[in-house]
Formats: structure tokens, C-alpha cells, sequence
């Protein structure tokens, strides 16, 4: 047994054994690269590998992970998102200073040796034995250059990055036949290029592409001499020579660099000498990763992307393998987003609703005929701080949303209209929508009725609202009763046709329950995006199509590129072009001389419908012109806020209703969004006026019935006519009916959801 030194230190022989263990006793090492049979040698003992010949050749080398740039529809940068922050480049893109600084101080014979250099190892285990420590290795680059392999490919799972740097013998075995395979095949100037491109150098940058941006805000071309030192100084420890926490340190590290390059000959004493009196001259840009940076506003359009690539199989059939390629990263993403209405969104909502608000604003726009989503923004930014939030009020839950979505309210009603006139019904379709009726007994469904269970009654929203109205009429004043009587006529199950035709599901994913509020007066959660895409369908004659963010989507792997498949928008027809000029025609009038005149567009064709739902936990505005679609949706998340005594964005208001609040954000964000834009017109039909009250008299001694006994619920939303109580501010009404307790089916409308 070799004795201890004195003092309980190890021996010369035991310090070659504890090196071995770290850069491989070079003589075995070396033995068994020059014979294969090494067992003799004792390499295939426990806890090291069975044979150097039994070793896989073919080293696996992953694509690096690098940075994911998002662009919008003008290729402007929205944000960048990664893994690890990593842009490849050539050695061409490398300044030669860096080349020969990397070389100097971690691989001086790097040019010389093939992958195990013999006199490096020799020098350090006699180094390493005389001071008693490993205070010395002798990995060569393409050994370094291995093990980042490895480590990259354990990716940011910490047992397998333990496995990958575990200093046993085994290991560095391992490392060095793959570093014989990589010396072989690709050469020193690859192997050098790949080394730069892998390493990490502190910061948060992996490579020195991203390095030199994050020291110097600069290109790794662009380099000079001591930059390049202090770059290559910090690769042997970033924590301990990071110049941006520790000056002095770093620049101790750099000069030692300075003077190897000098003994070197790669530079002039001189010029050393010149470099190591220079200021570290950082210039650092913080690290700008995900979409929390992203710009105007963008950050939840940003996620959504995110979301999408992560949950559409076109991307991968499994979750894990779109999550791998996402985070392999190298991607730029062109999407959907037009600057210039994404920028009138987020100014209308910040002029409009203030961030501290008690309630939040969400407004999304999408293109009609394309199905592309161009804007997307909240009044609360996206963050985790106060006053901001993660979920994305505009989408569903799937794509990051609130649970369930929120209550429309009255802007539910053009789908009814839509379904009651793809039945036959003529737009002149008179109800005698009386202020005040019995819920019906029944109410047809696709494949059983609704059955009434209680006694309840539908009011509309003031005294003044009596019937008999014509569809024009109705919808322009939102009346309840109309569409409820409409409905009991129509049965449910053309508005669930409609309605499925147009997309509409409710923020969890699930198809509208077939409940007659739902189906009705919007009393189901839905989500901005969804009310956006399904009017955009009527501004296209009837042509729906499936939302789309994605434009195209190119992959950098090394300094290969490749375009990847993306989601494409789904167009088919769901009523016909008739049916929707008709619906248009209707809600022209809601704007002209309804419940939406405040948020009427000069100058050209525009059409919506207003939505404030039960106790003003809700206010909406859906428009759009033909060749542009918003919604907006004003409330709170939690949906505890009643919109009554308030003060939103410094204004204060009585009341809150869709004319409003959302009306004039969905003006203001239209009105930049199209600015300099056609101004294409609807395709115009003509609706007979209502007929005059003697008409209307004469009709009802003809009816059969004469009552108006069939509605079923109402007094969720806006439909007044001004000339009653609450209906101030031109006109809109306000909620006082709430539905009973039980009556409505299905989830409720998420955390402190309806009351």
C-alpha cells in the first residue's frame, strides 16, 4: 500500500490515482486507445465500462438549443422566447481574436495534438502530484467540446446533467474514444466552431454569439483583443469570473488570458501589454426572454402563439415532442400580428381602462375570410406583478384563458336571427313581445325538450318595451322577449347548428348548452376570440373560418434551415350569403339608431351588437366592418365586480352597459386598426319598416293565440329603448332580472362565478 504523506495528505501515487479519476491516468488512458484489449488494464472493473472496444463510435450530437425569434406580419420583432439563449454562427462570424484567445488559454497545442493531447496530460498529472491537488486538467478541446455534447443533450434535467460531468473513469473513457470519432470526422475547424458555439459563458448565453451581445451588445465578429480575453476567460468558471458581478476578478481572468495569447505568439507583449491596461468596456443588455418582453402590448398574443405551437399536432404528434422542439428553439416564428392595429388595440384600452381598474378590458381583432387574429390585447398587462396577470382574457382555457370564459349577454342574439332566418323565418317576423310573460313548458331541443320546472316569468328591461316588434326593431333594442319567443318557434337546435357552424364553444372547451338562457340571452361563457371569429363570418357573407395566428415557421438546426408546416385556417360555409347580408343589414341598425350609437365608425360600413349581462358583471361590444372583426369584453375575473357606481379609466359611470365602455374601445381600436385602409361596403338587402300600429291591430284579432305567451327568460342583458328607467345614457337598459338559482345547467362562470 503507498503511504500517506505526513500531515494525513495523500501520496504522489495516490494523487495520480485521485487525477485519474478526473483527467485519466494517462497511461491507461492512452494504453487503451493504442490497444483495444484493455481489461487487462483494469477499465472494465466495477463502476467503470466494460470495454473500450464494446464503447458506441458514433458520437449523437442534439441540435443546439438556440433562441426562438416571433415576428409579426411586417417582420417586426414581437419578443424572443428560449431555452437557452443560443444563435449559431460560422467561424467566419467569429472574430479571429476570439478563435485564438479560446485556443491560447484552454488548448494551447490544440492545432498540434490529435484528441488526447499526451504532453498536456503527462505535464498536468505531474503538476496535480507535486501540489497535492487537482489543480490542473487536461481535457483537450474536442474533449471539452464532447462533454458539452453530452450536457447539451441532458438538457435541464439535473440528474442527467450529473451523469453527464460526473468525473469517473468510465466517463472520461467514453469522452475521449467519442473525441477520436470528432477529431476524425469533422476536422479542427469545426470542432472549434462547434466548441464556441456550445460552451456557456455565463449570463444566461450559451455561445459566444449571444455572449458578445450580452457583455458588449455587439456581433461576435466584432470583437476585439480584450473583449475577446475576457470571453474566454470566463468559460473555465462563469460563476467566478462573471464581470458583471465581479469586475476586478474578471478582469484578472482576462489578463492571464492577455499574457498566454502573448507566451503564445498569437499576440505582441505589446499589444498584451496594451490590452490588460484597458477597461473591461462592458456594454450589457439584459437578457430579454419570453413574452413578458414582449413589444406594444403583444405579450399575450405572444403566449397564445406559444400555446398553439404546443397544443396543435402539426407540430408533433405528441405533446412531449412539440414541448422538445419548442424548447430546442432556433425557430422564427412570422405571425398573423399587424402592428398598426395591434398598437390602436393597446392605446384604445389604455385610453379607456387604466391597469389599476377594477376591472379589466380585453379586445381582440380578427381578419374576416382569413380567420387571421391581427390584434390581441388587455387592458392588465401580462406579468405577475401587481396589477397584471397571465391569463389571457381574449381565448379559451386551453390556450390560456380563464376557465370558463365570460357571459355575452345580448351580443349572443345575431346568432338566433342567423339560425331563426337559415329556418325560413323572414326578417319582417313579427312577436308580440310583451313587457312581461310565463316561461313556456317546453322548449324543443336537438334530441329532447327543455322543460320549464318553475314558475317563473321574463320581463324586459323597462315598462316601455311592448310589443309587437319585427326583427329589425328587436334587434337594434335587444328585447328579450322577442328572442325568447323566437327561440320556443324555432326550436334550439338550428341556434345549436348555427352556433356550431360558427365555432362558438364555451371557454372550457365545451359545446353551449342546450338551456334556453344559453341559447338566448348569453348567459354561457365565451371567450373574445370566439365572439371575434364568429361575427367575422357574417362581415364574409356567411364564410366561417377557424382563428389562425401562424403565418410560417423556419427552423435553424446548426446552420441548416428548414420551413416547418403550419396550422391553416379552416374555411366552410355556415349560412348563406343572404342570411348573413341579412344579419348585417339588422345590426347596422344597432349602431345607426340602437343600443350601439356610441360606437359607430365614420366613413365607412360598420355593423355590432351591444351585451351587458345579469347584475352588470359584463359588458360587451362585437363589430366589425367587412374586412375587419373585433369584440371586446369589459368585467372582472373573478366576475364579483357589478358594474354599477363605478369608475373606470378616470370616467365615472352610473351604470355600465355595451354602448358604453366596450363600445367606444371597439370604435377607438377600429378606427386606428383600419386607418389607411379600404373601405369596402356591405353587400346591402332591404328590410321592410315595422308595420303601423293599426296594422299591428288588425293582426292580433287575427292571431290565434294573440298573447305572447310564448317566451321563457330574459333580463340578462341590454334592451331598452331610453324612454324608461334605467335607461339613461342613451338610451340602454339596465339588468335587473336574475336568473333563479338552478335554472341555468352546467358549469358556472369559474372562480367567483355567478351569483
Amino acid at each position: 500500500m503507498p503511504k500517506k504523506r505526513s500531515g494525513g495528505g495523500l501520496s504522489s501515487t495516490q494523487q495520480a490515482a485521485k487525477f485519474l479519476g478526473v483527467s485519466v491516468l494517462s497511461g491507461a488512458v492512452l494504453a487503451g486507445i493504442a490497444l483495444p484489449a484493455v481489461g487487462a488494464l483494469g477499465l472494465a472493473a466495477k463502476g467503470s465500462v466494460e470495454s473500450f472496444d464494446e464503447l458506441p463510435a458514433a458520437l449523437k450530437t442534439p441540435p443546439l438549443s438556440q433562441r426562438t425569434t416571433i415576428l409579426d406580419a411586417d417582420g417586426g420583432l414581437i419578443a424572443t422566447v428560449y431555452s437557452r439563449d443560443r444563435t449559431v454562427v460560422e467561424l467566419k462570424d467569429i472574430s479571429p481574436y476570439m478563435q485564438k484567445a479560446i485556443v491560447a488559454i484552454e488548448d494551447s497545442r490544440f492545432y498540434e495534438h490529435g484528441a488526447i493531447d499526451l504532453k498536456g496530460v503527462l505535464r498536468a498529472l505531474n503538476k496535480n502530484a507535486r501540489s497535492g491537488e487537482v489543480s490542473e486538467g487536461a481535457s483537450t478541446l474536442t474533449q471539452q467540446y464532447v462533454k458539452n455534447v453530452f450536457v447539451e443533450e441532458a438538457g435541464d434535467d439535473p440528474t442527467k446533467v450529473a451523469q453527464a460531468t460526473q468525473q469517473t473513469i468510465g466517463r472520461k473513457i467514453q469522452e475521449l474514444k467519442y473525441a477520436i470519432q470528432v477529431e476524425e470526422e469533422l476536422g479542427k475547424k469545426k470542432i472549434l466552431e462547434n466548441y464556441l458555439n456550445i460552451t456557456f459563458f455565463g449570463q444566461q448565453a450559451y455561445g459566444v454569439e449571444a455572449a458578445s451581445q450580452r457583455y458588449f451588445s455587439k456581433p461576435a465578429k466584432d470583437l476585439n483583443l480584450q473583449e475577446a480575453a475576457l470571453l474566454a476567460g470566463i468559460v473555465q468558471s462563469p460563476s467566478r469570473y462573471d464581470p458583471v458581478n465581479d469586475e476586478a476578478e474578471a478582469k484578472k481572468r482576462r489578463n492571464v488570458v492577455l499574457k498566454r495569447m502573448a507566451e503564445v505568439g498569437d499576440v505582441s507583449p505589446e499589444d498584451a501589454a496594451e490590452a490588460m491596461r484597458s477597461p473591461l468596456g462592458l456594454k450589457v443588455s439584459e437578457p430579454k426572454n419570453g413574452c413578458i418582453t414582449a413589444a406594444k402590448g403583444a405579450g399575450f398574443f405572444c403566449k397564445y402563439v406559444e400555446k398553439v405551437f404546443l397544443n396543435d399536432p402539426v407540430f408533433g404528434k405528441t405533446r412531449e415532442e412539440r414541448a422538445k422542439i419548442w424548447n430546442q428553439g432556433g425557430l422564427t416564428i412570422r405571425t398573423t400580428l399587424d402592428p398598426q392595429a395591434q398598437e390602436s388595440v393597446q392605446e384604445s384600452l389604455k385610453n379607456h381602462v387604466y391597469e389599476s381598474d377594477n376591472v379589466a378590458a380585453a379586445s381582440t381583432l380578427v381578419e374576416p375570410g382569413t380567420g387571421k387574429i391581427v390584434a390581441m390585447g388587455q387592458s392588465k398587462p401580462y406579468g405577475y406583478g401587481k396589477n397584471q396577470t397571465e391569463i389571457n382574457f381574449s381565448v379559451d382555457s386551453a390556450w390560456g384563458g380563464s376557465n370558463f370564459g365570460f357571459p355575452t349577454g345580448s351580443t349572443f342574439k345575431p346568432f338566433v336571427a342567423a339560425a331563426a332566418l337559415e329556418e325560413g323565418r323572414p326578417p319582417t317576423q313579427e312577436y308580440s313581445a310583451p313587457y312581461e310573460m310565463p316561461y313556456p313548458d317546453t322548449v324543443r331541443g336537438c334530441e329532447k325538450p327543455w322543460v320549464n320546472d318553475g314558475d317563473y316569468k321574463l320581463e324586459n328591461e323597462n315598462e316601455t318595451e311592448v310589443g309587437p316588434y319585427a326583427l329589425k326593431d328587436a334587434m337594434a333594442k335587444s328585447v328579450n322577449t322577442y328572442f325568447v319567443q323566437m327561440i320556443e318557434d324555432i326550436g334550439m337546435c338550428p341556434v345549436v347548428t348555427m352556433t356550431d357552424k360558427l365555432g362558438v364553444v364555451q371557454g372550457n372547451g365545451d359545446k353551449i348548452p342546450e338551456v334556453p338562457s344559453s341559447m338566448t340571452l348569453g348567459s354561457t361563457g365565451l371567450s373574445p376570440l370566439t365572439m371575434a371569429s364568429a361575427y367575422a363570418a357574417f362581415a364574409s357573407r356567411g364564410m366561417y373560418c377557424t382563428p389562425v395566428a401562424i403565418e410560417s415557421i423556419t427552423q435553424k438546426t446548426g446552420n441548416q434551415s428548414q420551413s416547418l408546416p403550419v396550422p391553416k385556417s379552416t374555411c366552410s360555409r355556415a349560412m348563406s350569403e343572404k342570411t348573413a347580408d341579412t344579419v348585417n343589414e339588422l345590426l347596422r341598425g344597432v349602431i345607426d339608431s340602437g343600443t350601439g350609437q356610441q360606437a359607430g365608425l365614420s366613413g365607412r360600413d360598420n355593423a355590432g351588437k351591444t351585451g351587458t349581462t345579469d347584475e352588470r358583471r359584463n359588458a360587451w361590444f362585437v363589430g366589425y366592418t367587412p374586412n375587419l372583426s373585433g369584440a371586446v369584453w369589459v368585467g372582472s375575473a373573478s366576475q364579483k365586480v357589478k358594474m354599477r357606481d363605478i369608475t373606470i379609466g378616470g370616467q365615472y359611470h352610473e351604470l355600465v352597459f355595451g354602448g358604453a365602455v366596450p363600445g367606444p374601445i371597439w370604435r377607438d381600436a377600429m378606427s386606428g386598426a383600419l386607418e389607411g385602409k379600404d373601405a369596402p361596403g356591405f353587400n346591402r338587402v332591404h328590410i321592410p319598416d315595422a308595420k303601423k300600429p293599426k296594422d299591428r291591430d288588425r293582426d292580433r284579432d287575427r292571431d290565434d293565440d294573440g298573447n305572447g305567451d310564448d317566451g321563457f327568460i330574459g333580463g340578462l342583458i341590454s334592451g331598452g329603448n331610453g324612454n324608461g328607467n334605467g335607461g339613461g345614457n342613451g338610451g340602454q337598459p339596465d339588468p335587473t332580472f336574475s336568473i333563479p338559482e338552478g335554472f341555468i345547467q352546467g358549469p358556472g362562470n369559474g372562480p367567483g362565478g355567478r351569483d
